[in-house]
């Protein structure tokens, strides 16, 4: 690397000599100069304030540091996973990595028996109560696309055994493959509305005719955005409720004996908030909703009325607005755009899941080009994270983003502060708390490295980025000034060396 310096000492004498009337020519060679003195200190990993002494060596031992609010969930599969019927198996083979990595929940598919058999992703719920034991329309497999009951049971056991909670998909706002039976309120139109013994229920628990489903006796809708509008269930009809969370042998207690202990409760625009309230205050444990809106104010309603947490996708699209759609991070410096800044201990946030994966619509997921910045963002702020199985297992992206999940279970605590929200940049402060020195995370989405003076909490200490994606050694002074960097296109996440 000296060479490397040496170049450029002789490249500011140049700039130096030159007529310094043309103040404008200089000032942009001069800025050439300190991106070219930056990128040799970043390709040198004993340059400035470090002597011989590696990256790794200069960091603290994270493990020291705790967190109350520590952990990470893993959503535990994508759309139309593989191998059919071998899913669990390979969730299984998982576990003790995802454990050693900070993962505290894992999120599997609605496990119940789908109208598309081996092929159903479990959102075309037929028998709540089939996970996996019973032949279906005469279909000889008895499994799930996931495995069978014996599989899953094992699967949530390991998980036990190794820390890690098991969420449960709950699809409770309509249900898929019954057999076709005449509706009066629908002026006698044969709808699939017969579950039984006979016509997708075999195992003969939680029977539905239409009187269970809307239109019917009491109103014509519960809410107005429905999916399956003809298969919509009705949850104001006691026997519903009674079947699904109610009963000492409904769908929420049978879940719970499989060892589940949580729910995230699918599509709930399609019926009211009060019922996932009925349900988590029958059965209790961990609860998400996904209620698919961007906007905050809609988000934060749905967490009053429910009282459960959320998927906070209003994060999720200022970020894909911030990163791919305008290229501007203004956004992410607003105030209250966010369920996480408004309720951070309700908003579960995420980068990707099984549906914005799967969407062909660019403005509903986020570029791969961008997703570490996107996880870099989400797992250095308040929230309680999801990890996409996909993105974790990418070998492109799993060694960092199995460093952001130790950052994030460690030295992201403390008050938020927003030093710098502009089109290139986003600065964040956690200030930490006690012994815990806390982060600044500097946001680059230019294509020049970045720099910028900040006042920290850290007075005459050496600074070395945790992301490992700049190698430059930075020192504060006695006020805890100094002037950090972020490469183009990346991010950086500062903190204290060791003394």
């Amino acid at each position: 690397m000296r060479g490397c310096s040496i170049a450029a000492s002789q490249f500011w004498l140049i700039i130096m000599k030159k007529n310094m009337k043309h103040t404008i020519r200089t000032s942009l060679l001069i800025g050439a100069c300190v991106m070219v003195l930056t990128s040799c200190a970043e390709d040198d990993d004993t340059s400035s304030n470090g002597g011989g002494v590696a990256q790794e060596d200069l960091k603290l031992d994270l493990t020291q540091f705790t967190k109350a609010d520590a952990g990470v969930m893993m959503q535990a599969f994508y759309w139309d996973v593989e191998p059919k019927g071998g899913w669990y198996d390979e969730v299984s083979t998982k576990i003790e990595d995802w454990s050693a990595s900070g993962i505290n929940r894992i999120w599997l598919a609605a496990p119940g028996k789908g109208a598309s058999g081996e092929s159903s992703m479990g959102y075309d719920p037929m028998d709540y109560f089939d996970v996996g034991e019973f032949s279906q329309r005469g279909a000889e497999n008895k499994e799930t696309r996931f495995g069978s009951r014996e599989e899953l049971e094992s699967l949530i056991r390991k998980s036990h055994d190794n820390t890690i909670e098991v969420i449960a998909d709950i699809v409770m706002g309509h249900n898929s493959g019954g057999g076709l039976q005449a509706n009066p309120f629908r002026g006698d139109a044969e709808v699939y509305s017969l579950f039984n013994e006979e016509n997708g229920n075999a195992s003969g628990k939680f029977n539905r005719t239409n009187e269970h489903f809307h239109p019917n006796d009491i109103h014509n809708n519960d809410e107005q955005d429905l999916f399956f509008a003809e298969t919509d269930l009705c949850h104001d009809q006691q026997y519903v409720q009674d079947w699904l969370w109610g009963r000492d042998d409904s769908v929420a207690e049978f879940y719970k004996s499989l060892g589940f202990d949580g729910w995230r409760f699918d599509y709930v625009k399609s019926f009211a908030p009060k019922w996932v309230k009925a349900w988590n205050d029958k059965v209790g444990g961990f609860s998400v909703g996904e209620n698919f809106d961007g906007n905050q104010d809609v988000l934060k309603d749905w967490v009053d009325a429910s009282g459960s947490p959320a998927f906070d996708f209003a994060c999720f699209y200022r970020l894909e607005e911030s990163l791919d759609r305008n290229q501007d991070l203004t956004a992410l410096g607003e105030e209250g755009n966010m369920l996480r800044k408004i309720y951070p201990d309700k908003a579960v946030t995420f980068t990707a899941n099984h549906d914005t994966e799967k969407d062909e619509d660019a403005n509903n997921r986020i570029s791969y080009a961008n997703k570490l910045l996107a996880y870099a963002y989400m797992l250095t702020h308040d929230g309680y994270p999801t990890i996409f199985y996909l993105d974790y297992e990418n070998e492109s992206f799993k060694g960092q983003i199995k460093n952001l999940i130790q950052i994030y279970n460690t030295i992201a605590t403390g008050d938020i502060e927003i030093i710098e929200a502009n089109k290139d940049e986003y600065i964040m402060k956690r200030n930490g708390s006690g012994n815990n020195p806390g982060l600044i995370l500097y946001m680059n989405i230019s294509k020049n490295a970045k720099q910028h003076e900040v006042s920290t909490n850290w007075s005459n200490k050496t600074l070395i980025d945790y992301a490992n994606n700049s190698k430059v050694r930075l020192t504060t002074d006695a006020n805890g000034n100094t002037t950090i960097v972020a490469p183009a296109g990346s991010f950086a996440i500062w903190s204290i060396a060791k003394e």
